[in-house]
């Protein structure tokens, strides 16, 4: 880095090009390797051990001022690129660290809460307040699936509710409805960072641990939750949520609450469909082409 900037490069490749084009890039000076969706192609949650990549990318080089980027350009293996046109830019010399906390401010989530970095005061000091820094894990109620789910929730916790929060991800959920007013909450995530997330947001926020207990999915039944939740909220995607229809509605009680989110809005009436024997569940929500559905298990669902 000098006082001047870097620069960078962009050049459009596949995803079965993109090690091989980093490997060059980075044996040619490059500083970093980013990627970036180059057709506005939706790219969502990973399963367990999934790297996905966008079919058509556009792979971001950056490099110092020294860096002579016609030699470069000229020198790129052409079977690496999907096609020959290659960008260069000048970039300024920023403190990004100061930028995104400049950009990253508090944000009001339905009628009382608010979700807060850790470098500001709490607009409102007597609002439900979330201390959640950016960039920690998974979510910081930016996306449109995990506000949805805030505004949700302080419509529907009610003091001394039992809630499970199923892809917890950064704790936000789990988090906000103790705070809301839920007496325990249960925090279920299959990726061992979202544990360790949800932990860390767990003491940010001086929730007591006895209140907001964490785990992977095979440890659910240990706490003997099934047909005992008030609430479950499982924030993940349309196909995950239709293969666990069976878990989450086993977790409700008779007339327990469900909210669903992390579908495309084109997806929402099949996921109806999925549990319309035990929960009558309709659109509550849309936001960016993103739909969130809510319902309550019908009182003579049976358990599975």
């Amino acid at each position: 880095m000098t006082e001047a900037g870097w620069q960078e490069l962009r050049f459009a490749t596949t995803p079965e090009k993109v090690a091989e084009l980093e490997d060059w890039l980075f044996q040619h000076g490059a500083l970093a390797v980013t990627l970036e969706d180059d057709a506005d192609e939706p790219l969502l949650e990973p399963g367990p051990g999934e790297t996905p990549l966008w079919q058509a990318i556009r792979l971001v080089g950056l490099f110092g001022q020294e860096a002579d980027l016609k030699a470069l350009v000229d020198g790129v293996p052409d079977h690496l690129l999907a096609d020959p046109g290659v960008q260069t830019e000048q970039v300024p010399d920023r403190d990004w660290e100061r930028v995104w906390m400049e950009e990253f401010k508090p944000m009001k989530l339905g009628r009382r809460l608010w979700i807060c970095p850790s470098w500001c005061e709490p607009p409102d000091p007597a609002a439900v307040n979330i201390n959640l820094d950016p960039g920690l894990a998974f979510g910081t109620g930016t996306h449109p699936t995990t506000a949805l789910c805030l505004g949700q929730l302080d419509d529907w916790v009610r003091p001394g509710m039992t809630v499970v929060d199923y892809g917890c991800g950064s704790g936000i959920l789990a988090i906000a409805a103790l705070k809301l007013g839920a007496a325990r909450a249960l925090g279920v995530d299959n990726d061992p960072q979202a544990i360790t997330a949800t932990t860390e947001n767990r003491l940010r926020n001086d929730v007591p641990a006895e209140a907001l207990d964490v785990c992977l999915p095979p440890e659910v039944a240990a706490y003997g939750l099934q047909g005992r939740v008030d609430l479950v909220v499982a924030n993940i995607l349309a196909g995950p949520l239709s293969e666990l229809a069976p878990t989450l509605v086993d977790l409700l009680r008779p007339g327990g609450q469900l909210v669903l989110a992390g579908l495309l809005t084109e997806q929402a009436p099949a996921l109806i469909d999925a549990y319309a024997p035990d929960v009558s569940l309709s659109v509550a929500g849309e936001q960016a082409g993103w739909a969130m559905l809510a319902g309550s298990r019908r009182p003579g669902s049976v358990p599975g």
